[in-house]
């Protein structure tokens, strides 16, 4: 069994839909208590409807402050305790840098990388004074390699990644654990802009059991199976193999402009 109690509680944000969803749900089944957390709540209800003594579903904004310390409280109210964050919501727009506004990548930085250090902020006190504790940082291998397209997204995973190896360095001699967590490319609502092809992705609901196995992990990086670990250390030593894979962003927007 994990180092995590199976009853232990686990905050997931964007838990609306995609990977946050299907991994809310597997570690329901699992037997851990879940705080559902994200700005739409439709799926929320149907998590709820699982396990309603385990389930807490909490709709709030990740962009204010005020919603995120309140979510936050209101699972202490609940449950005691919160033993894992998994900071997961996000959000991107596609488009060439040429095209997008600072407001457009400003948003993104607001729910992807400032939604982030929010939720922290509200959680790291009281897993610091419980003296235990880990989050998960929801990454993407574009920060390593980059994507066309994709400007915005990228740059504020590249800016997680910073963030969350300088707050594991601040929190080694604490059993508080800061790490990056990565899945595999994903079917879900919003990648289906960029029209991968099936066999380069998997189901959110797989990518979901296989993050929830690592849920207990301490590990800095943790992989959600070792596809994902290969496939991102074949691209960070060959890159022209990144490049080859996003040429065809490149393309649609030559087309576009002829």
């Amino acid at each position: 069994m994990s180092q995590l109690d199976t009853g232990g509680v686990v905050v997931v944000t964007g838990a609306n839909e995609g990977i946050g969803y299907h991994l809310s749900r597997a570690l329901i089944g699992d037997g851990y208590r879940v705080a559902a957390l994200d700005v739409n709540r439709d799926g929320l209800d149907a998590l709820a409807e699982v396990a309603p003594d385990r389930v807490h579903v909490v709709e709030y904004d990740v962009t204010a402050d005020e919603d995120v310390e309140a979510a936050v409280d209101a699972v202490l109210d609940r449950w005691d305790r919160i033993d894992v964050l998994v900071n997961n919501a996000a959000v991107f727009d596609f488009g060439l840098f040429a095209d997008r506004t600072l407001e457009d990548t400003r948003r993104e930085f607001e729910v992807n990388f400032f939604g982030y250090l929010r939720t922290i902020h509200a959680v790291l006190p009281h897993m610091r004074a419980r003296g235990s504790g880990i989050i998960h940082n929801v990454s993407s291998g574009v920060a390593a390699v980059g994507h066309p397209g994709l400007s915005g997204y990228t740059a504020t995973k590249g800016a997680v990644e910073g963030l969350t190896r300088t707050l594991r360095e601040e929190l080694r001699h604490e059993d508080v654990w800061c790490t990056l967590l990565y899945p595999p490319a994903t079917r879900t609502r919003s990648a289906a802009a960029l029209d991968y092809p099936d066999a380069a992705t998997q189901e959110p609901a797989a990518v979901g059991r296989k993050l929830a196995r690592k849920i207990d992990s301490t590990e800095p990086v943790i992989y959600a199976d070792w596809q994902t670990r290969l496939g991102m250390a074949l691209v960070e030593r060959v890159p022209w193999l990144a490049r080859r894979g996003t040429e065809r962003f490149l393309d649609r927007d030559e087309t576009r402009d002829e």
